[in-house]
């Protein structure tokens, strides 16, 4: 029997592995916002509604065709609202819906204790790197 443990709580008050659960949705949604661009995108839409050209460029690094996927995924999931105005060229607007804002607040709580653990999760890198290299 596979015993790792899921972040999910199941009626039974036993934890499963979210992968076993049949319709469950709780691994393509961590899966998400695990990836690389989507919590930056979703910070930034936090600040405010944004263009899509001016998101791009915010974010370091990443393609336009991988925003875009970006984008359509984080709106498919309800995270983000895209709203297209009637206007010559057409100017579209991505901004975070209220799911998309909870979700924010809680990958910035993650954030947060990344910051205050920084020195202590790099002296633990450094640890295993040195009783590592030495094996």
């Amino acid at each position: 029997m596979d015993e790792r443990v899921s972040f999910v709580d199941c009626a039974d008050g036993e934890a499963r592995q979210w992968d076993h659960r049949a319709g469950c949705e709780v691994r393509a949604v961590l899966d998400r916002v695990g990836d690389r661009w989507s919590l930056l995108a979703l910070a930034y839409l936090a600040e405010r509604s944004h263009r899509f050209n001016e998101l791009w460029r915010k974010i370091d690094g990443v393609s336009r065709r991988v925003m875009t996927v970006t984008l359509r995924r984080l709106e498919r999931d309800g995270l983000v609202l895209r709203t297209v105005h009637p206007t010559a060229p057409p100017r579209v607007d991505y901004e975070l819906t209220p799911l998309g804002a909870s979700l924010h607040r809680t990958a910035r709580v993650l954030s947060d204790w990344s910051d205050r653990h920084e020195a202590e999760i790099a002296a633990a890198r450094a640890a295993f790197d040195a009783t590592a290299g030495a094996a």
